[in-house]
């Protein structure tokens, strides 16, 4: 696929510094429809080609029931890279709008969506779910932490999960989010927009529009503070040497 070169040298080098793939294994790729979800699925069905470390790959999504939600568009994408896909139905939307009425939806809801996926995954066999989670999402959970916990940490590059027997994965976390819309962009993925009423009024995106704003006055922010986080090995990130498929396009910003 066109431009995919630049995605799997982000991917590639992650998934070889924290060793997320397992000679057998068969990973689900949780597909939001989102851009980064549906980039990652390109990445990985192109590593699988030639990856030393043999693997199988299914994409899942969970249906949050959300009405109008059409994914078929999703699942051609799917038949064209030669990904089995699965859809997950749910009522999730309902108990946290309807039942519910979270004032602030989106822990519980990420709660309940990764439970739904990973006992699909588990039902399908597979041994491993990668999540597309990229290098700003990296650092907006560390910020987020810091700000409104008071804690310093963030999530796993890898996490096995024992109740589930699965490992869970993130490939992207080298990948910044302008190189995620620009792939989405230039290969037209059939992106769909969240229907979800709580979408883009969170503190997820009043910290990225903080750090755009402190990024705008210190160049480079964002990979120093990636970089702090590998250097204090914070939740499972470790040093990387130069931090390539990072640092080599810092300057870009």
């Amino acid at each position: 696929m066109e431009h995919i070169k630049r995605v799997l040298s982000y991917v590639r080098r992650a998934v070889d510094d924290y060793e997320m793939i397992r000679e057998g294994d068969k990973i689900a790729v949780g597909v939001s429809a989102g851009k980064d979800s549906l980039t990652l699925l390109c990445a990985m069905a192109e590593l699988r080609r030639f990856y030393p470390k043999k693997f199988e790959l299914c994409a899942i999504t969970v249906d949050m029931g959300f009405e109008g939600a059409d994914f078929s568009k999703i699942s051609a994408l799917c038949e064209e890279l030669g990904v089995p896909y699965h859809i997950i139905p749910t009522k999730i939307s309902q108990v946290i709008f309807d039942v519910r009425k979270e004032k602030n939806p989106c822990s519980l809801c990420a709660k309940m969506r990764r439970g739904a996926l990973y006992r699909g995954a588990k039902e399908l066999g597979c041994t491993t779910v990668a999540l597309g989670h990229h290098f700003d999402d990296v650092v907006e959970t560390f910020m987020l932490n810091l700000f409104y916990e008071g804690r310093i940490g963030c999530f796993q590059p890898v996490t096995y999960l024992s109740n589930t027997d699965i490992t869970m994965i993130r490939p992207m976390i080298y990948m910044p989010e302008k190189d995620v819309r620009y792939f989405a962009t230039k290969v037209e993925l059939p992106v769909m927009k969240s229907p979800c009423p709580a979408d883009g009024n969170t503190e997820r995106e009043e910290m990225k529009q903080l750090l755009a704003r402190l990024e705008r006055e210190n160049k480079g922010l964002r990979y120093r503070i990636f970089g702090a986080i590998q250097r204090g090995e914070i939740d499972g990130f470790r040093p990387m040497g130069k931090m390539q498929g990072v640092k080599n396009y810092s300057n870009e910003e």
